[in-house]
């Protein structure tokens, strides 16, 4: 996790110039900035639950996005500033699909063959990849909210930092 501060500036509108004839007020994301989003989601869903009156519910569902996002820097280094990638693969990347992202950032087989070797990693991604973006409209318990947080900062096996060994 991070440590404090706060994160400025991580989604920029774009100049008119570098929109042209966009539609206006496009939003533009980078690896960095993705990089920087897993940080302070799992951060965001930590301090949640670390609350006098923990919210569960929101922990659980930042969690998954601190996930989302890092699997998305990993998609995007595989494209340079003037690499041009396929329209398909650009929609299939507009997904909150945990499994589907890995895939897209090629890291499901290497994912498989570390887990088969660690079966703490196998268990952490088993419990994070069932995660999905319709988890803000369920209940989670307090218990289910640390499984997933704990899934996916535990420094030796956790799911984000094995990611972000490839981001």
């Amino acid at each position: 996790m991070t440590s404090g501060g706060s994160v400025q500036g991580i989604v920029r509108r774009q100049s008119s110039a570098e929109r042209r004839d966009l539609e206006p007020a496009v939003l533009t994301v980078n690896r960095t900035d993705l990089q920087q989003l897993a940080d302070v989601r799992i951060d965001d869903a930590a301090a949640l639950l670390a609350l006098p009156v923990p919210r569960t519910d929101s922990a659980y569902y930042l969690a998954g996005y601190a996930v989302e996002c890092a699997l998305k820097a990993c998609i995007a280094k595989r494209y340079n500033q003037h690499d041009w990638p396929e329209k398909e693969f650009v929609n299939k990347s507009h997904t909150h699909n945990l499994a589907s992202l890995l895939a897209l950032a090629n890291l499901d087989v290497a994912l498989e063959a570390d887990a088969k070797a660690n079966h703490v990693l196998d268990s952490n991604w088993t419990i994070v990849k069932d995660w999905n973006e319709q988890s803000r409209y369920e209940r989670h318990s307090e218990a289910k909210a640390q499984e997933l947080i704990n899934a996916i900062v535990d420094n030796a096996n956790g799911v984000l930092p094995w990611i972000k060994a490839r981001w």
